[in-house]
């Protein structure tokens, strides 16, 4: 059974980490196909990096060193639990990631972050810093605020749709490790596991601004009902144009999918759930973007797994004609 290190990313005296280091842990003891660890920094004391020679040649002179690449290398995934710190993820975390190499290296994570915000400038850093590493970072990703998701700003009290975020997460991480998913009856197999880590893919391209990595997901004949007009748009150019006009508005682009589910037929297979793309525009302004209804439908053409149909939608005042934009998942 594949084992799944739960890192918790700060030591400050007042942090937060631990707390959400234990609902990840909680989390995880309720399924069957994984086993989860805490793994504490503060247990890990590491001094600021002192090895001579550059992780990746693999060479540890210090003990410490030596003992923390065991403890890090008996896991088979990993959910990083990261605070934010003047935007960005703290010190201790940036050090205890940087002793290693080999030890990280094409390991699935997933990232919990928490601040003001969310942590979302931390988490973006934490990704980029782990996929630099690559490890296989899956796209799902948990953000906690301050202010709606911890009591007084003090004591871990998520939102309830927090809980499925966390869920899906760890369904992906595990999925990323395994190649199939196994939480559920429902989900076991490895062509349900491929058609969610090609949405993974879809979410990283776009976070990366990567057109042509975006070509690669669709059918020639692909039909998108997308947000913006017109009704439809029918084939992959028409559907990259649409992505092409996202990256020409945007200077640089966030985008999330949450509490996705998925069918597995023999060829055909759909996933629906959340979305938000946002980011920040060309003046400087962020934009966190709204919350809509996505849907994947995807055909196996010659062994792989295509987007065939995507659909886009908010809820509408059918009376009134106006959609619903502030709603959350």
């Amino acid at each position: 059974m594949p084992r799944i290190g739960i890192l918790v990313g700060s030591t400050r005296p007042t942090r937060k980490g631990d707390q959400v280091a234990r609902w990840v842990h909680e989390r995880g003891a309720h399924r069957d196909d994984a086993e989860f660890e805490v793994v504490d920094l503060l247990d890990h004391p590491l001094p600021h990096l002192d090895e001579p020679l550059p992780a990746l040649a693999g060479q540890y002179r210090h003990d410490h060193t030596r003992a923390w690449a065991e403890t890090i290398g008996r896991f088979d995934g990993f959910v990083m639990v990261t605070p934010e710190y003047n935007a960005s993820i703290p010190g201790v975390l940036k050090n205890a990631i940087d002793y290693l190499y080999a030890e990280w290296t094409d390991k699935a994570v997933g990232v919990v972050s928490y601040g003001v915000d969310g942590g979302a400038h931390a988490a973006r850093q934490l990704r980029a810093l782990c996929e630099l590493l690559r490890m296989r970072a899956v796209a799902p990703e948990v953000s906690l605020s301050l202010h709606t998701d911890f009591e007084d700003h003090v004591t871990l009290e998520p939102r309830p749709h927090q809980v499925g975020a966390l869920d899906t997460l760890l369904d992906h991480v595990v999925a990323r490790r395994t190649g199939v998913r196994t939480a559920t009856p429902a989900r076991r197999g490895t062509d349900e596991a491929a058609v969610l880590r090609r949405v993974d893919a879809i979410v990283d391209a776009v976070r990366a601004g990567d057109l042509e990595g975006l070509g690669r997901m669709y059918s020639t004949d692909v039909v998108s009902f997308d947000i913006d007009p017109p009704l439809q748009h029918v084939g992959a150019d028409a559907k990259l144009k649409n992505w092409a006009r996202v990256f020409t508005s945007f200077r640089e682009v966030t985008y999330e999918v949450r509490d996705l589910k998925a069918t597995v037929g023999e060829d055909v297979a759909f996933a629906h759930g959340f979305g938000r793309l946002g980011g920040t525009l060309p003046g400087g302004a962020v934009t966190g973007g709204t919350w809509v209804r996505v849907t994947f439908c995807f055909r196996k053409i010659d062994g792989e797994w295509l987007v065939t149909h995507d659909q886009v939608s908010v809820p509408l005042d059918v009376l009134g004609g106006t959609g619903f934009v502030t709603l959350e998942p």
